[in-house]
Protein backbone atom coordinates (compact mmCIF):
# COMPACT_ATOMS: atom_id res chain seq x y z
CA UNK A 1 0.00 0.00 0.00
CA UNK A 2 1.35 3.06 -1.03
CA UNK A 3 2.15 5.85 1.42
CA UNK A 4 3.00 9.78 0.37
CA UNK A 5 4.69 9.73 4.02
CA UNK A 6 7.91 8.44 3.36
CA UNK A 7 11.02 10.43 3.00
CA UNK A 8 12.40 10.65 -0.34
CA UNK A 9 15.75 9.62 0.70
CA UNK A 10 14.21 6.22 1.97
CA UNK A 11 15.03 3.42 -0.91
CA UNK A 12 12.57 0.76 -1.56
CA UNK A 13 15.53 -1.40 -1.23
CA UNK A 14 16.45 -0.17 2.04
CA UNK A 15 19.47 2.11 1.02
CA UNK A 16 19.77 5.17 2.95
CA UNK A 17 20.30 7.68 0.15
CA UNK A 18 21.49 10.59 2.92
CA UNK A 19 25.18 8.13 2.61
CA UNK A 20 24.91 8.78 -1.26
CA UNK A 21 28.01 10.83 -2.56
CA UNK A 22 25.82 12.17 -5.06
CA UNK A 23 23.21 13.38 -2.90
CA UNK A 24 25.31 14.87 -0.40
CA UNK A 25 27.20 16.49 -3.36
CA UNK A 26 23.62 17.63 -5.12
CA UNK A 27 22.24 18.98 -1.28
CA UNK A 28 25.75 21.07 -0.85
CA UNK A 29 25.80 22.16 -4.47
CA UNK A 30 29.14 20.77 -4.87
CA UNK A 31 29.62 20.70 -9.00
CA UNK A 32 33.31 20.13 -8.60
CA UNK A 33 32.47 16.19 -6.77
CA UNK A 34 29.56 16.31 -9.16
CA UNK A 35 31.30 16.35 -12.46
CA UNK A 36 33.64 13.69 -10.58
CA UNK A 37 30.62 11.54 -10.29
CA UNK A 38 29.36 12.18 -13.72
CA UNK A 39 33.09 11.37 -15.07
CA UNK A 40 33.34 7.97 -13.14
CA UNK A 41 29.90 7.04 -14.38
CA UNK A 42 30.31 8.05 -17.72
CA UNK A 43 27.37 10.22 -17.61
CA UNK A 44 26.55 13.50 -18.08
CA UNK A 45 26.75 16.35 -15.82
CA UNK A 46 23.05 16.82 -15.71
CA UNK A 47 22.16 13.39 -14.91
CA UNK A 48 24.49 13.21 -11.89
CA UNK A 49 22.47 14.95 -9.21
CA UNK A 50 20.02 13.18 -7.01
CA UNK A 51 17.79 14.56 -4.02
CA UNK A 52 16.70 11.02 -3.41
CA UNK A 53 15.12 7.50 -4.48
CA UNK A 54 11.43 9.01 -4.19
CA UNK A 55 12.43 12.11 -5.01
CA UNK A 56 11.22 13.66 -8.95
CA UNK A 57 15.46 14.06 -9.08
CA UNK A 58 17.76 10.77 -9.98
CA UNK A 59 20.60 10.10 -11.13
CA UNK A 60 20.45 8.26 -14.58
CA UNK A 61 21.28 5.29 -12.86
CA UNK A 62 18.56 5.30 -9.58
CA UNK A 63 16.30 6.50 -12.82
CA UNK A 64 16.07 3.12 -14.29
CA UNK A 65 16.03 1.17 -10.85
CA UNK A 66 14.51 -2.25 -11.58
CA UNK A 67 13.49 -2.28 -7.04
CA UNK A 68 12.00 0.83 -7.68
CA UNK A 69 9.76 -0.17 -10.89
CA UNK A 70 8.85 -3.55 -9.47
CA UNK A 71 7.73 -1.85 -6.14
CA UNK A 72 5.67 0.57 -8.02
CA UNK A 73 4.33 -2.15 -9.90
CA UNK A 74 3.13 -4.47 -6.85
CA UNK A 75 1.87 -1.22 -5.40
CA UNK A 76 4.88 -1.79 -2.27
CA UNK A 77 6.16 0.65 -0.19
CA UNK A 78 9.05 -1.16 0.49
CA UNK A 79 11.08 -4.59 -0.66
CA UNK A 80 10.29 -6.26 2.31
CA UNK A 81 7.25 -5.68 2.26
CA UNK A 82 6.99 -8.24 -0.87
CA UNK A 83 5.52 -12.16 -0.69
CA UNK A 84 8.95 -12.57 -2.69
CA UNK A 85 11.88 -10.63 -0.57
CA UNK A 86 14.28 -10.89 -1.05
CA UNK A 87 14.18 -12.17 -4.54
CA UNK A 88 16.98 -12.77 -6.77
CA UNK A 89 16.94 -8.88 -8.14
CA UNK A 90 17.91 -7.75 -4.69
CA UNK A 91 20.20 -10.62 -3.64
CA UNK A 92 22.51 -9.41 -6.61
CA UNK A 93 21.86 -6.03 -6.25
CA UNK A 94 23.18 -6.00 -2.66
CA UNK A 95 26.11 -7.99 -2.90
CA UNK A 96 27.40 -5.99 -5.77
CA UNK A 97 28.49 -3.20 -3.31
CA UNK A 98 29.51 -2.47 0.04
CA UNK A 99 27.28 0.10 0.87
CA UNK A 100 24.41 -2.12 0.34
CA UNK A 101 25.85 -5.06 3.05
CA UNK A 102 23.06 -3.67 5.59
CA UNK A 103 19.66 -4.36 3.06
CA UNK A 104 18.49 -7.27 5.09
CA UNK A 105 18.95 -5.30 8.23
CA UNK A 106 17.38 -1.70 6.99
CA UNK A 107 13.85 -3.95 5.56
CA UNK A 108 13.77 -5.16 9.12
CA UNK A 109 14.17 -2.21 11.03
CA UNK A 110 11.90 -0.25 8.73
CA UNK A 111 9.44 -2.83 9.05
CA UNK A 112 9.68 -2.29 12.79
CA UNK A 113 9.59 1.01 13.14
CA UNK A 114 8.50 2.70 9.68
CA UNK A 115 9.94 4.75 7.44
CA UNK A 116 9.96 8.09 9.03
CA UNK A 117 12.24 6.66 12.22
CA UNK A 118 13.88 4.65 10.35
CA UNK A 119 15.54 7.82 8.12
CA UNK A 120 16.03 9.84 11.65
CA UNK A 121 18.21 6.58 12.62
CA UNK A 122 20.27 6.68 9.58
CA UNK A 123 20.61 10.32 9.25
CA UNK A 124 22.33 9.67 12.73
CA UNK A 125 23.98 6.18 11.80
CA UNK A 126 25.42 7.69 9.03
CA UNK A 127 26.99 11.03 10.64
CA UNK A 128 30.26 11.54 12.45
CA UNK A 129 29.86 10.54 15.86
CA UNK A 130 32.27 13.42 16.92
CA UNK A 131 31.00 16.18 14.86
CA UNK A 132 28.18 14.69 13.50
CA UNK A 133 28.66 15.70 10.07
CA UNK A 134 26.88 13.33 7.43
CA UNK A 135 29.17 11.38 5.79
CA UNK A 136 28.96 8.53 2.58
CA UNK A 137 29.48 4.83 2.87
CA UNK A 138 33.35 4.93 1.93
CA UNK A 139 33.65 7.94 4.20
CA UNK A 140 36.78 5.71 6.28
CA UNK A 141 37.03 8.93 8.20
CA UNK A 142 34.99 12.24 8.81
CA UNK A 143 35.60 14.55 5.85
CA UNK A 144 35.12 17.65 8.39
CA UNK A 145 36.85 16.51 11.32
CA UNK A 146 38.88 13.43 10.40
CA UNK A 147 37.29 11.22 13.35
CA UNK A 148 37.71 7.85 12.91
CA UNK A 149 35.40 5.63 11.78
CA UNK A 150 33.68 8.74 9.59
CA UNK A 151 30.09 7.14 10.75
CA UNK A 152 28.16 4.00 11.94
CA UNK A 153 28.16 2.32 8.71
CA UNK A 154 31.82 2.39 8.04
CA UNK A 155 32.83 1.51 11.67
CA UNK A 156 30.66 -1.91 11.11
CA UNK A 157 31.84 -2.46 7.68
CA UNK A 158 35.73 -1.11 7.52
CA UNK A 159 37.60 -4.01 6.17
CA UNK A 160 34.71 -4.40 3.69
CA UNK A 161 34.59 -0.91 2.69
CA UNK A 162 38.93 -0.92 2.93
CA UNK A 163 39.04 -3.68 0.78
CA UNK A 164 36.55 -2.46 -1.71
CA UNK A 165 38.60 1.08 -2.26
CA UNK A 166 41.96 -0.75 -2.30
CA UNK A 167 40.66 -2.39 -5.39
CA UNK A 168 39.36 0.11 -7.05
CA UNK A 169 42.33 2.12 -6.04
CA UNK A 170 44.59 -0.28 -7.80
CA UNK A 171 42.29 -1.15 -11.04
Amino acid sequence: MKNTMIPEIASVCGLYCGACGIYLATQSNDTEKLSRYATMLGQPLSETRCDGCRSGCKTAYCNNCYMMKCSREKNLNFCGECNEYPCEELKNFQQQMPHRAELWKAQSRIAEIGAVEWTAEMKTYFSCPQCHTGSTSYDLKCPKCGHVPGNGFVGNNRETVMTYLENRKNS
